[in-house]
């Protein structure tokens, strides 16, 4: 049984809850939903569009601590509170990720902690 691994940085939002910015494990790395806050003021942008940017950041500052890049991710699970985001979440997503085009699920939710509009969450390997 391999060991569980948590990885922290200050660089991304301290959780909210009883749970890890990502745990390690068997040579993957599972990095938990990351809402659109700013990691240094713990707060939420307005926009959906500035909160799915600082999400995806969130996400990146949270690979790079783990030793990790964007192109080390295998899958992302995005929660959209309004379906009407796509075409923006996906703009947004492309610029993120360029050429790396990992599978992907988007959902549509009725809600999400602290009133935030998207959240993203990623699988990723680690060399």
């Amino acid at each position: 049984m391999s060991e569980l691994s948590v990885i922290a940085t200050e660089k991304a939002p301290a959780a909210v809850g009883p749970y890890s910015q990502a745990v390690a494990a068997g040579g993957m790395l599972y990095v938990s939903g990351q809402l659109g806050l700013n990691p240094e003021t713990m707060t939420l942008p307005a926009s959906f569009s500035d909160q799915a940017e600082q999400s995806l950041k969130n996400l990146g500052a949270i690979l790079e601590a783990a030793g990790c890049s964007i192109k080390d991710i295998v899958s992302v699970d995005v929660f959209l509170i309004d379906m009407g985001e796509f075409k923006t979440l996906n703009g947004i997503y492309a610029s993120f990720m360029g050429d790396h085009k990992p599978a992907r699920a988007a959902v549509q939710v009725s809600a999400l902690p602290l009133g935030g509009l998207v959240e993203i969450k990623c699988v990723a390997k680690m060399d």
